[in-house]
């Protein structure tokens, strides 16, 4: 059986591979071999879309979307 990700255990998993990224470089090679890391500017991106995602889940959509205005009354 697949086990099914939640939101909270896969940015858990793009933060781990953004420190990878930042702290092993975005390649390195042995012998022959070559690794290349997921792209960190995609990390990042789609680090603030779970983030924004758990947001919105633990808000219960309570205010979303919501915009104050203020008019001081000239």
């Amino acid at each position: 059986m697949e086990h099914q990700w939640t939101t909270k255990e896969m940015l858990s998993e793009v933060d781990k591979a953004l420190v990878s990224v930042l702290v092993g470089g975005q390649s390195y090679k042995i012998g022959s071999r070559q690794l290349t890391r997921a792209d960190a500017r995609f990390l990042r991106e789609f680090k603030n879309d779970l983030t924004a995602q758990i947001a919105r889940e633990e808000n219960n959509g309570l205010l979303d979307d919501t915009f104050v205005a203020y008019f001081d009354g000239r």
